[in-house]
């Protein structure tokens, strides 16, 4: 009898693993990977919805095209995790396995920042990446923040690429000159790990007059007076906000990496 794996959670890891089972061990076990989404969606396809011109439809890398020997992908909602009996429940019925890997992820906490679960502004989630397109379309005039709320933060190279991003499409659009850009990051520089990375984008900032403020992070936002509060409280007005939002809260099935 072959051995049973159950993997939760269709993300990076969960279908990296199910790719390696099954290049490994395709005639000795049988994957079940449980997922509640339909898709798949990589991290970079939100900047191309948002500045060029992908449609969500065609960035999505739908489930049922992942095909592997030896390996079942399951749209299901996961409700209860038994992790000593390896049992799980879902909203279609009960899976049990020889072996359980948990590999949900995380949820965006916008309930952490004041502000910005009522104001949407974030471009992390791909359904703020979609409703920051919108906004990017219809920002003509001011001021632009972008702005990270918390660290350790998923992609850290994702904030600076935005500011380069808009920077472009405000200048392919002719409204460069009625706009700044303001960049917030928690780290003294952008990319630490790499001093060759950071001279390149600070040089890029310069050259472009995005203005970089570093070693701080977002604190709030005050919706009624559109106003970005800093932890050292200062603020910064705004015209048009885009955060970027730490992932704390376990998941209970993820549909997107």
């Amino acid at each position: 009898m072959k051995s049973r794996v159950l993997i939760l959670g269709a993300g990076f890891g969960g279908l990296e693993l199910a790719t390696i089972l099954s290049d490994a061990l395709a005639d000795e076990i049988d994957v079940t990977v449980i997922d509640k989404g339909d898709s798949f969606i990589f991290g970079y396809s939100k900047l191309d919805v948002m500045f060029r011109g992908a449609s969500p439809e065609s960035v999505r890398l739908p489930y049922a095209e992942f095909v592997k020997p030896g390996v079942r992908l399951l749209q299901e909602t996961i409700t209860a995790i038994d992790p000593e009996a390896k049992r799980i429940t879902t909203d279609a019925g009960t899976h049990e396995a020889d072996a359980l890997v948990v590999a949900l992820g995380a949820d965006y906490d916008l309930a952490a920042t004041p502000g910005m679960a009522e104001s949407g502004d974030e471009f992390y989630s791909f359904e703020g990446s979609v409703r920051m397109r919108d906004a990017i379309r219809g920002f003509t005039k001011g001021r632009a923040v972008i702005g990270v709320c918390d660290a350790p933060f998923k992609c850290p190279p994702a904030p600076s690429e935005c500011a380069l991003m808009l920077h472009d499409d405000l200048v392919n659009r002719g409204v460069r000159g009625d706009c700044s850009i303001t960049l917030v990051l928690p780290f003294g520089r952008p990319v630490p790990p790499s001093p060759e990375t950071y001279a390149a984008l600070v040089a890029a900032f310069e050259e472009r007059e995005i203005r970089l403020i570093a070693s701080t992070k977002v604190r709030a936002l005050d919706l009624d007076r559109r106003v970005v509060v800093l932890d050292d409280e200062s603020e910064l007005p705004y015209e048009l906000f885009l955060a970027c939002r730490s992932t704390a809260r376990p998941r209970s099935s993820p549909t997107a990496a």
